[in-house]
């Protein structure tokens, strides 16, 4: 077994869902499968800047549901709803020029309360910061310590490599916090990558965010008797 092992895909049914949730056959299924794939890539590269925490689809009868989990919903949605329209439009318009079937399109924005604790929007933090230019263990340094005022997060490891301050070579380098159990099943670990375009190269970021262990809800606790009873 490698020991690079994606730790979201790690835990799937067991503490995750599958991010595209659809059934179908043949060549329904390729056509699907190569439709969710361009459109998150798109919908990645238009949102970039919003603070998108993840994307999931959802497919029906002829419908197709885009759920954008975000920070900032104000900034997607817009005044009066132009926001979430003006995407729909992008969205039907891109799968046309692609040539595939258009669904019904349904999109819905969830708000996620704790950005902190999201690794996709803490690697977008992480990234913005190196793209202004600050020094890249400054921007690691504030990054963790405002994850860690989160309660919910137990630690943090944040990772990043390519022509990090300038340097004529590329190196990696890496700041930890806390405890991050990636071979644990039950571990609440969530994990993002994300890439910061600089002058010099592309840096890649990961994030690795430890939330806890999740137990059973209906585990039984095993409670001692007294000897005699």
């Amino acid at each position: 077994m490698s020991k690079v092992v994606n730790p979201f895909s790690h835990r799937l049914t067991i503490l995750r869902d599958w991010r595209h949730r659809w059934f179908a056959e043949g060549r329904e299924y390729q056509q699907f499968l190569k439709a969710d794939i361009l459109l998150r890539e798109e919908l990645l590269r238009t949102l970039r800047g919003s603070y998108i925490g993840g994307i999931e689809f959802e497919r029906g009868a002829g419908t197709l549901r885009i759920i954008i989990k975000t920070s900032r919903p104000g900034m997607i949605i817009g005044r009066s709803g132009e926001g979430s329209t003006k995407i729909k439009n992008q969205i039907v318009a891109f799968l046309q020029k692609k040539g595939i079937k258009v669904p019904e399109i349904k999109l819905d924005i969830e708000e996620i309360r704790t950005p902190e604790a999201n690794a996709a929007i803490v690697a977008y933090m992480v990234a913005e910061g190196l793209e202004k230019r600050m020094p890249f263990r400054r921007v690691l340094k504030q990054t963790i310590e405002k994850v860690m005022a989160n309660r919910e997060v137990k630690g943090v490891r944040i990772a990043v490599a390519g022509m990090l301050g300038g340097g004529s070579m590329s190196r990696t380098e890496e700041l930890k916090r806390g405890r991050v159990p990636l071979q644990t099943l039950r571990a609440d670990v969530d994990f993002a990558r994300e890439r910061a375009n600089l002058p010099l190269g592309v840096i890649g970021i990961k994030v690795w965010i430890y939330k806890g262990d999740v137990f059973a809800k209906d585990a039984v606790k095993e409670t001692k008797t007294p000897a005699g009873r």
